[in-house]
């Protein structure tokens, strides 16, 4: 191993340490020492105080940067090379820039010690300039690559956002004429109350936009009597009448005091702003949505979460006044399950180091599974969860992480559970060891689970092959996913288990159409009868085509671009999942009115001649699946 002084001749000779002088470098030198870290390892945690950050310069290996998101998912920034700074940018900043820095390989540094490297920054010019130009044009890259990397589809859970159009939403645009004077403009848009004007010469065709921005400018300059088109701006944002009022929103959401212009073809015929939409009910889903990301307490959450958030549940009863598909309703419940998970997971971190065990000394990722992972979940729903580990018993540490890990999702399944998340019944949870793995044991392991599997733990695996990363690093997840995915295209005797498990339960009808209910109110258990008929039939066909999305929707959509499902047949399954869903969806709304405890079944006799036809055609399509995987299952060979 090479010694701290061998290392040390070495930097003299190199640049920018060859520009120090001997006492500059000798100060360097006083108090820095040779750190090694293994594979998985944290050189710092976001979850540090930046007085704690040291200044390490990669001497061998690789480390990733890792940019930390409000919504749980960890992002990789940028990779550090040998002779690469790190730390130094998080100093400089005062702690402003949150990241942490894990080992992907075995690394070794030289740490300096901070306050005289310091030191040698305020002395020497020359060193510093080549150390805050590094730093400089780092910034820029992080820029590029976090605003990219920020826009992935993990933020596009909010599918109510996707069925409401900008022209429910507009308002009358208000005109001003460009040779109009900046007093003209600033009284109009005093007494309209309006954040910008359109500047236009016919009412009709838009020269550009003037906002308060601009007539301050122009009123600072003394320029109040100038004409609006010399301050006016012709670089605009705009959308169209049936744009989704998502891009609107997001849009105002960066720029608040601006105002958008909303064409047909070229013509304007509204704008909006963000008091545009104070008055749409999915307020009520932002409201909420915002209440959990700042809650501190596990009350606060339970208050909260769809099943006991009554404003909440007469949003979803709207929604499905207003005609909202099922599953869109399901997948906004899901993402707003996943918000509160997020924030119990940051909440039990924060307990665990109060407690004394301090932030994780390993990446891992918190997945869900069954009907969270395809995001399909309603108000009546338990916990599926586990956790993937990156690999670390090759660490010193390893019992206190394998330990850390124990107690941390033992917090989670409980604080999950008095938010209303009851614990699985059968166990499916990150608390139990079966659940809670490293990467390379769920991969070994996935192995002999596949090629061991019998009929009692078939449902198990089922509901695990739906998992879905919500928070940590998802590239364990994605790693995983792609190991998983490839296994099970190519097992012929899983393919051929899951279709046995499917045909366990029979869609309740009789050959000429008569639904066949149970007990005196004609019971019948959607779940069982119908929803997971549908669920696993799909999912056996994404598995036999090699596909690794995990919702129902979505993965009807790439079969049929894929042209292994038809046409017809996909929009008659989503139809079918559609009503299904809603069915169940109020019936859980009426037991929770009446506090009544939540299921999955309807009473026949309680439905209308016109939904018990929409039930029936449902479970048509729910048995036609069910037959063709029955033909196939018999004759020993897969669809």
């Amino acid at each position: 191993m090479t010694s701290l002084e061998e290392y040390m001749d070495m930097f003299l000779q190199q640049y920018p340490f060859d520009l120090l002088t001997e006492d500059e470098f000798t100060l360097l030198t006083v108090g820095a020492e040779i750190k090694e870290f293994k594979e998985n390892e944290f050189l710092f945690h976001e979850d540090q105080h930046s007085d704690s950050i040291e200044i390490h310069f990669l001497v061998s290996g690789l480390a990733k940067n890792i940019m930390h998101r409000d919504s749980g998912k960890q992002i990789p920034i940028r990779f550090y090379y040998p002779s690469d700074l790190i730390g130094i940018m998080i100093i400089l900043s005062s702690g402003e820039m949150q990241f942490s820095v894990q080992a992907l390989e075995d690394c070794q540094t030289i740490c300096f010690n901070k306050d005289h490297f310091m030191t040698v920054m305020n002395q020497n010019t020359k060193f510093s300039k080549v150390v805050l130009d590094e730093i400089s044009n780092l910034m820029k890259s992080l820029y590029q690559e976090v605003k990219y990397k920020s826009n992935d589809d993990d933020q596009s859970g909010d599918v109510e956002l996707y069925t409401k159009r900008v022209d429910k939403f507009m308002e009358t645009p208000i005109f001003i004429n460009p040779n109009a004077t900046i007093k003209e403009a600033a009284s109009l848009i005093q007494v309209r109350e309006l954040e910008g004007l359109i500047v236009s010469k016919d009412n009709t065709q838009m020269d550009g936009l003037i906002s308060y921005s601009e007539i301050i400018d122009a009123c600072i300059e003394g320029k109040q009597d100038y004409p609006v088109c010399e301050f006016m701006k012709t670089d605009h944002f705009s959308v169209t009448a049936q744009t989704f009022i998502y891009d609107a929103l997001t849009f105002l959401k960066h720029h608040p005091t601006s105002i958008i212009p909303v064409f047909h073809r070229t013509k304007v015929v509204g704008f909006l702003r963000q008091s545009s939409f104070f008055t749409i009910n999915d307020s009520i889903y932002f409201d909420t949505s915002y209440k959990i990301s700042i809650a501190r307490s596990l009350y606060e959450l339970k208050q909260l979460s769809p099943i006991h958030n009554k404003t909440f549940q007469q949003f979803v009863t709207d929604l499905i006044t207003d005609g909202m598909l099922g599953y869109d309703i399901c997948e906004l419940i899901t993402n707003l399950n996943d918000k509160i998970h997020r924030q119990v997971i940051q909440l039990a971190e924060e307990e665990m180091q109060q407690e004394g065990y301090g932030p994780p000394q390993i990446n891992y990722c918190f997945i869900v599974m069954g009907s969270g992972g395809r995001k399909e979940q309603g108000f009546s729903t338990d916990q599926d969860n586990g956790l993937i580990l990156a690999n670390y018993h090759h660490l010193e540490d390893a019992p206190k992480i394998e330990d850390y890990f124990a107690k941390f999702s033992h917090k989670i399944n409980y604080m999950l559970e008095q938010c209303g998340f009851p614990l699985c019944t059968g166990g499916i949870m990150a608390k139990e060891a079966k659940w809670r793995k490293t990467l390379g044991q769920w991969e070994s392991d996935l192995v002999d689970w596949i090629k061991k599997m019998d009929a009692e733990e078939i449902r198990d695996f089922t509901i695990f092959t739906d998992f879905r990363p919500i928070s940590g690093d998802y590239a364990l997840a994605y790693q995983l996913r792609g190991k998983l995915t490839t296994k099970m295209q190519n097992s012929l005797h899983l393919q051929q288990l899951l279709m046995k498990d499917t045909l366990r339960f029979k869609v309740p009808l009789h050959p000429f159409g008569r639904m066949i209910g149970i007990g005196k109110n004609r019971g019948l258990n959607l779940k069982k009868s119908a929803i997971m008929q549908i669920v696993n039939a799909i999912r056996i066909y994404a598995i036999k085509n090699g596909l690794d999305t995990i919702n129902t929707i979505s993965r009807l959509q790439e079969l049929t671009a894929q042209e292994r499902y038809h046409h017809r047949d996909k929009e008659n399954a989503k139809m079918a999942l559609h009503r299904l869903l809603t069915f169940r969806l109020e019936q859980n709304l009426k037991e929770l009115k009446s506090n009544q405890p939540l299921g999955n079944s309807i009473s026949m006799y309680e439905l209308s001649k016109e939904e018990k036809r929409k039930l029936r055609e449902s479970l048509n399509v729910a048995k036609r699946l069910q037959q063709v995987l029955e033909l196939s299952y018999n004759r020993n060979r897969v669809v």
